[in-house]
């Protein structure tokens, strides 16, 4: 102390926090019986579920209620309620003198004093105390640099993100501590391998199946879309091209940060800060299942995800994405195929570049005749009654004239029986032949379809490139720190 103004935080000519000079250990660090690393932090645990607790409840009753309207007090209007006597009189706990400390850095006052006493009991609670709390308030430029490496610790895909480095990612990622806060958590998202599961980003970026555009060349034929290799080729452009679109969206329109609840008069859509704030302070207890790193991005890429989350996520994501967006280019650029079956008049055709398969096509034309044509059948009736006509009539002119009219009218009969039978089976062989002309008139215009879409195959690839280069561009461009 001895007179010397407190800084609370060292600021570049731009503005931004700055480390302290080497050598010399963060204020947070600098502390009796507390050891720095060359860095100027100290390795404490992430656990923030359990805060320790003060050597009697009874003392530390009134400052928790401090506390609790303390934190109502930041999220409604960014300040403090005064201090009332004694209640930070609570011997070895850490959050008594975190608290004093951090109505002295609203106030613009020094605070190295009880800022010291309680980086001495706990360094890593008391940093991350005073950077969510100035944060929730619209003062996280006051913060010091080193404060944000010491609250947030190490990240890794080896163990869950603690609620205390999610709350820490939401604020930088939202403003809250500035530009210079925006890189911090970008580098320590760099700094951690994430797994390049390509499609697990392609889902999480373009969840709903968009519907693919059947190309112009199928129009004459568009049974052809429903072909396997010429599917799933229609549907990696349309992914491609709603992957580019998603992308494009997260890097070029993002929403002015929202630095706290207090300067922007808008609810966080997540709460973590407060509720850190209020576990730290004994309110509650954060326990619940914590999600992988790998989880959190993938969450954050969603549509309808904060924009600023999706931003950082992305770009740690970029090499994923585009590995995403090159599978998919290669799945277009397959040459088309040279044959495909396809029903056609739902008898199953092979069609080749060259034409329709002929063995398909007899088969095809087999079937048509066994489905439109009865069993081959002779008229039997017909002949019968003929048979009895005869002798009726040859009978009638012995006996009687009436049984010889009687028989040239069952000869009649029989004529007309033979006729019908005649008639149906000329129908049926112009049903026939009607059909497999209109089977052969269809397959080859699938022969011409099929040829049409194979012209397209450049032209389509060209499209994927240019889709791709787009993507790439958009992933090089990056968050905007801003």
């Amino acid at each position: 102390m001895n007179g010397v103004p407190y800084q609370v935080n060292s600021r570049s000519p731009s503005g931004a926090p700055q480390p302290l000079p080497p050598g010399q250990a963060s204020s947070l660090a600098r502390v009796k019986g507390v050891p720095a690393n060359p860095s100027g932090s100290v390795r404490v645990s992430m656990d923030l579920t359990t805060s320790p607790d003060p050597g009697s409840k009874a003392d530390a009753t009134e400052l928790h209620r401090y506390a609790e309207a303390l934190l109502v007090s930041l999220a409604a209007d960014g300040s403090a309620p005064s201090l009332p006597p004694g209640v930070t009189d609570v011997p070895s706990y850490w959050l008594a003198p975190a608290v004093e400390a951090l109505g002295l850095i609203m106030a613009g006052q020094d605070a190295l004093e009880p800022l010291s006493l309680a980086t001495e009991l706990d360094e890593q609670r008391t940093s991350l105390f005073l950077c969510l709390a100035l944060a929730v308030c619209g003062l996280g430029d006051r913060i010091h640099a080193s404060w944000l490496g010491t609250a947030f610790g190490e990240l890794s895909n080896e163990r869950p993100v603690t609620s205390g480095q999610r709350a820490l990612w939401l604020a930088a990622a939202r403003g809250a501590y500035g530009p210079v806060g925006k890189i911090f958590v970008l580098r320590k998202l760099d700094a951690v391998i994430v797994p390049p599961e390509d499609e697990l980003w392609l889902k999480a970026l373009v969840p709903d199946e968009p519907t693919p555009v059947v190309p112009t060349s199928l129009d004459g034929f568009p049974e052809l879309a429903a072909v396997p290799e010429i599917a799933v080729s229609a549907q990696a452009v349309a992914r491609l091209r709603r992957l580019r679109e998603r992308c494009t969206e997260i890097t070029s329109a993002p929403r002015p940060a929202e630095v706290s609840k207090v300067v922007s008069g808008t609810v966080w859509t997540d709460d973590e800060p407060l509720a850190v704030l209020r576990a730290l302070a004994g309110q509650e207890s954060t326990d619940g299942p914590l999600s992988s790193l790998s989880g959190h991005l993938l969450h954050d890429v969603r549509p309808g995800a904060d924009p600023h989350l999706a931003a950082l996520a992305l770009h740690v994501a970029a090499p994923a994405v585009k590995a995403a967006g090159e599978s998919l280019v290669e799945t277009i650029q397959t040459p088309p195929p040279g044959s495909v079956t396809v029903p056609i008049l739902g008898y199953p055709i092979t069609l080749r570049v060259e034409g329709p398969d002929q063995l398909s096509m007899a088969s095809a034309e087999e079937r048509i005749v066994t489905d439109c044509v009865p069993r081959a059948s002779t008229p039997w009736p017909g002949y019968l009654v003929g048979v009895v006509a005869v002798a009726v009539f040859a009978v009638g002119f012995v006996v009687s004239f009436l049984l010889t009219l009687a028989g040239a009218a069952l000869g009649a009969w029989s004529g007309y029986l033979i006729w019908r039978h005649r008639v149906r089976e000329q129908a049926d062989l112009r049903r026939v032949q009607a059909r497999v002309g209109e089977l052969s008139d269809a397959a080859e215009r699938g022969v011409r379809t099929l040829r049409e879409y194979g012209k397209e195959a450049t032209a389509r690839a060209e499209t994927a490139t240019e889709d791709l280069t787009e993507l790439c561009r958009v992933l090089r461009r990056g968050p905007r720190a801003a």
